[in-house]
């Protein structure tokens, strides 16, 4: 389903590159100082706004079951980079929003293909078959 999925690959990639250009934009405008002297460009996490967007991504193009771990992975990201002191939690909810938002712009569920026509011959017999899967 996924290795053939070209449409789902196209629209993952326009909303990681307009994830990653809101995000650091933001960053960069913004320049907000990170938790304990710990750098500039705090706002939004880069990290967190990655992972939910791929966790998001997976839950609106191919259901919310097989994205479970990825936002259990992202998850854990936005809880480490505030647990390293590199976010407070209003970066890691904008990382989030932005992650989630720039998935939502692009991405389209995927549909199988539910309806087949078939066509064979054999000698002088031919066959026609449709077949729909639910």
């Amino acid at each position: 389903m996924v290795l053939k999925d070209r449409k789902g690959a196209w629209q993952f990639t326009k909303s990681f590159f307009f994830n990653e250009a809101v995000t650091f934009g933001l960053k960069v405008a913004l320049n907000k100082p990170r938790p304990f002297n710990n750098g500039d460009n705090a706002f939004p996490s880069g990290h967190t706004s990655t992972t939910f967007q791929s966790a998001s991504f997976i839950h609106q193009r191919y259901g919310f079951k097989y994205s479970i771990p990825a936002y259990a992975l992202a998850g854990f990201t936005a809880f480490s980079r505030i647990n390293a002191q590199k976010h407070d939690g209003y970066d890691i909810l904008a990382g989030a929003v932005v992650g989630i938002g720039s998935t939502l712009l692009f991405t389209t569920p995927y549909q199988e293909e539910h309806m087949q026509l078939t066509f064979s011959s054999t000698n002088d017999e031919y066959l026609i078959g449709f077949k729909y899967s639910f």
